[in-house]
């Protein structure tokens, strides 16, 4: 999958990850009894909206992310799922993505073990969530989706090759934590450190160029919409849930919470269409940036494009100068370390955001996103299209 793009789906390397993927897909479905399975299973895929709209929806927040909760399994259930989830990160993500599951019971830790989020514990290491999509053994389309505080995964099987793997999420709350020995875990160091380096090393112009805003919107632009438009703007807390709490008083408690997320980020409509999504990148190219700085680049893309496999990561792609060129560098917010900061890499194919702003700048969303073919909803097209000789009206 060296671009998830027409060489990628004929890919061998494509070919083998789904191959995995199916295994460990049908070994973990064979384990459930009946009623685990009708909650763990879901529509095949398709490019028919109506029928794949819950495939396509995705969250990072403590809600219901939709599929068969850690709780609800057997510890031998439970292996088989995070086998599944390993089949679709290289090493490095897998472990990252344990550790941020674990990083509830920090959180929790830090929240005075109140969190409820209208359930019997509101931050909870065993509320992720896994989902499997048609039959992973068959020969029509199939994917799998793992969600829960901070993570989100989904993968897309056409014709026995991978070919989609995003919305790709990785958060951390907190995203610095004390350790003993005056160490400190930092999940998401990786994902933050060159950025900032990078800008910091830039020229007073070019840096001014790249930068947004002075502050720093209070969180990814995108959100979790299914797809990403032009004018996008940030999605208010509340607004990324499953529905409505069934308790009022939780209700109550999120949108304060949410009102007051948006208060402390200081900004107004002006600020709001500065940090926009727009189909033209904004920011600055890397074709102005020196040697160095295109390395640093480079090394933050594999934060975001190595969590997956070797045999399907993109990171190939910006070996190429001119593919590199085209990419955008855009940032919001303070350059200090510990100040609440957004950034945004975005070119063809390519959309990445990062933003740590909550809890005084010890919160951190990260995504890749292709827009192209996230949840390889053109490729379902392509498939309907090519299968039943005729096509499909895009999804709105």
């Amino acid at each position: 999958m060296a671009d998830l793009g027409s060489t990628a789906r004929a890919g061998a390397g494509a070919r083998e990850v789904a191959a995995r993927m199916a295994e460990v897909a049908a070994a973990w479905v064979e384990s459930l009894d009946a009623a685990q399975r009708a909650t763990a299973s879901g529509p095949a895929p398709t490019a028919h909206e109506e029928i794949d709209a819950e495939r396509r929806r995705w969250f990072y927040t403590p809600t219901d992310h939709g599929g068969l909760t850690m709780h609800q399994q057997r510890p031998a259930q439970q292996r088989a799922a995070m086998r599944l989830v390993a089949s679709g990160l290289s090493t490095p993500a897998y472990v990252t993505v344990a550790t941020v599951m674990g990083l509830e019971n920090v959180l929790d830790h830090t929240e005075g073990f109140m969190a409820r989020f209208d359930r019997e514990r509101g931050r909870d290491p065993g509320m992720f969530y896994l989902r499997v999509f048609g039959d992973p053994g068959g020969a029509g389309p199939w994917g799998w989706r793992f969600g829960g505080h901070h993570v989100s995964l989904n993968n897309l099987v056409v014709d026995g090759v991978l070919v989609a793997c995003t919305p790709c999420f990785l958060g951390a709350d907190p995203a610095r934590s004390a350790l003993l020995g005056g160490a400190e875990l930092r999940p998401l160091a990786g994902v933050e450190d060159p950025a900032r380096e990078l800008v910091r090393s830039l020229r007073p112009e070019l840096a001014a160029r790249a930068t947004l805003l002075p502050r720093a919107p209070s969180d990814i632009v995108a959100g979790n919409r299914t797809r990403v438009s032009e004018g996008d703007r940030v999605i208010p807390l509340a607004g990324i849930w499953r529905g409505r709490f069934a308790d009022d008083d939780e209700q109550r408690r999120l949108q304060a919470a949410s009102d007051a997320i948006n208060e402390a980020s200081g900004l107004d409509g002006a600020d709001h269409d500065a940090v926009a999504i727009t189909t033209a990148p904004k920011g600055l190219p890397a074709a102005e940036l020196d040697a160095g700085q295109r390395e640093l680049l480079r090394r933050l893309l594999g934060t975001y494009l190595d969590r997956v496999p070797a045999e399907v990561s993109p990171l190939a792609r910006y070996d190429d100068d001119h593919a590199l060129d085209q990419v955008h560098v855009a940032w919001a917010g303070s350059t200090a370390p510990g100040e609440p900061h957004y950034y945004r890499l975005q070119g063809p194919r390519l959309l990445v955001e990062w933003d740590n702003t909550q809890r005084g700048a010890n919160h951190a969303h990260s995504v890749w996103r292709d827009p192209t073919t996230d949840f390889g909803i053109d490729v379902l097209a392509a498939h309907l299209a090519r299968d039943h000789g005729g096509g499909v009206s895009p999804p709105t």
